[in-house]
């Protein structure tokens, strides 16, 4: 990778996430009357008897995606590990600093009926799952309502995930949200301004047998964790230029093999920037391990590295894909 083009594309993508996310916003204005308001959730019609006054919310970007929409005076407190970024710079800082952070551990049923939720927004893998018996059946029992984040809605594939493009799960997910709580102008800027910002990434990227082709890695040494065609990075990588070698994987985060990796030796390799293993470890793994010697990223070095929280779906998606578009604009592909 190439560390001062990466520091001045993001301080570029910051620039423009900073005026296209809305970073101060109004004060929230009461919902239009007091509900019942029904939305389309995960292919479901969920109806909602009044506007929420106290969500809890599991994770960095779906916390973001309330917060974009000045929705912290709606919300009860968040629950994320500190292991996702440093907060101290973010376009919600503010908002941040007005709601309680109310674990660093995962979401669970107490810390919820302690917070006086009535309503939670997670996902699946993103704090619902049975089996931390967290999930939107066993809320409903005790009187809370949930809303499920997008990207995690299952698709009917046992477990797997995602039932549109990355990028419109963001969009639906803040058009439903501004419906709910009554700030559907805030949602629709919101949403113009991340479709031109993407747009203006998207005006200067390569096209056919020039793009390169990328792989996203997460996690994992004996088999890696990567994202397939649901999953944030399909979208930040193809709009941003590149060719997602994962694309035909019909789940959104997902485990495969290093040798689907090196058959299809991508150009570029993206690293998830999170938890106790750092980017540099992970940077350091990948250009030592002995299989992924001819692949070549690894033979360029071409490794470029991105947070968490810019690649799971969250407001800082299209900043994300203006930083790996100018990256990617470097690369010549073999």
């Amino acid at each position: 990778m190439v560390p001062a083009l990466r520091r001045a594309a993001l301080a570029t993508a910051l620039t423009l996430s900073l005026t296209a996310c809305g970073a101060h916003v109004a004060p929230t204005p009461q919902a239009k009357g007091n509900g019942p308001v029904t939305l389309t959730n995960c292919g479901r019609q969920v109806t909602y008897d009044k506007v929420p006054e106290r969500v809890v919310t599991n994770d960095v970007g779906i916390t973001e995606i309330m917060l974009a929409l000045g929705l912290e005076d709606r919300m009860a407190g968040f629950v994320m590990p500190d292991d996702k970024g440093d907060l101290t710079g973010v376009p919600w800082k503010t908002g941040y600093d007005k709601v309680t952070w109310l674990s660093k551990d995962r979401i669970t049923k107490e810390v919820v009926l302690n917070a006086r939720a009535d309503l939670v927004f997670a996902g699946w893998n993103y704090g619902f799952g049975e089996e931390n018996g967290l999930t939107p059946d066993a809320l409903r029992k005790v009187g809370i309502s949930s809303y499920v984040l997008t990207e995690s809605c299952r698709n009917g594939r046992d477990k797997a995930r995602g039932i549109m493009p990355p990028l419109e799960a963001l969009y639906t997910d803040l058009s439903n949200l501004g419906k709910l709580f009554g700030v559907e102008d805030r949602a629709r800027k919101l949403i113009a301004d991340f479709r031109r910002q993407i747009g203006a990434t998207e005006a200067k990227a390569p096209e056919g047998a020039d793009r390169p082709t990328v792989f996203l890695y997460d996690s994992g040494e004996d088999k890696p964790f990567t994202s397939g065609r649901f999953a944030a990075p399909d979208d930040i990588i193809t709009k941003a230029g590149g060719d997602h070698i994962m694309k035909d994987l019909k789940d959104s985060w997902t485990t495969v093999g290093w040798e689907t990796v090196v058959q299809r030796d991508p150009d570029v390799i993206v690293v998830n920037d999170y938890g106790d293993t750092t980017a540099e470890q992970k940077k350091n793994f990948l250009l030592s391990y002995p299989p992924l010697a001819q692949v070549s990223a690894v033979e360029h070095r071409r490794i470029f590295v991105l947070d968490y929280v810019d690649l799971v779906e969250s407001p800082r998606n299209p900043a994300a894909v203006a930083a790996l578009g100018a990256y990617l604009r470097s690369v010549t592909p073999r």
